[in-house]
This record gives structure tokens, sequence and C-alpha cells, in this order.
């Protein structure tokens, strides 16, 4: 691939990528969303932070492979159960990381 054709492909990149962006900036309030796509669009960060989260809950550092003894997901569990009952993410931090600490303690 020539220079001249690698640099197109950037700038063509670069301005998809900025008009894509732009677009849910001037498009927003200005088109009326339908209200199934408005309530199914409300479940993208938390299946966004889901997907960020949960492999690395599932697959400790420097493992390619699940295993039974980690003490991450009983940790991760507790978690869970913590946040859906309290809905408080500081006291869902805490008693996470508590847990995962009094696991790796006890475990080994």
């Amino acid at each position: 691939m020539s220079d001249l054709a690698l640099w197109g492909l950037f700038l063509a990149v670069g301005l998809g990528t900025f008009a894509m962006r732009l677009s849910f900036v001037e498009l927003y309030g200005k088109w009326q969303m339908p209200a199934f796509l408005d309530r199914a669009l409300r479940y993208v960060p938390a299946s966004v932070l889901a997907a960020l989260v949960l492999p690395a809950v599932i697959y400790p550092p420097g493992q390619s492979e699940w295993m039974l003894n980690n003490p991450q997901i009983p940790a991760a569990v507790i978690a869970a159960f913590i946040a859906w009952k309290t809905r408080s993410t500081l006291l869902t931090l805490g008693i996470g990381m508590g847990v995962l600490w009094a696991f790796k303690f006890l475990g080994g």
C-alpha cells in the first residue's frame, strides 16, 4: 500500500469516526426515539460494564482457563448481591473488596 493510499485511509477512518460521534451530539433531541428503543438503550451501560468486568473476574490475571478456587468469583457474587439489595456503590465496593481480600488471605 502506498503512502498516499495509507494517508487516505487514515483520513477516511478519521472522518467516519468524527461523523458518527457528531451525529449523536447534533441529532440528540431533534428526533424522537421510539419508546421500545429508549427502554432498551437504558441497559447498554450495565451490559458494557459487565462485558468489561466479567472476564477479569472469571479468568484471574495470567490464567487462560477457568479455575475452581478463584476467590474473585464468590467475592463478585457477594458484591452483586450487596449491590442488588442496597443500591449503594460505595458499600458494594467496600464489601466486595473486603470479601476478596478475606478470601485471598484465608485461601493462601
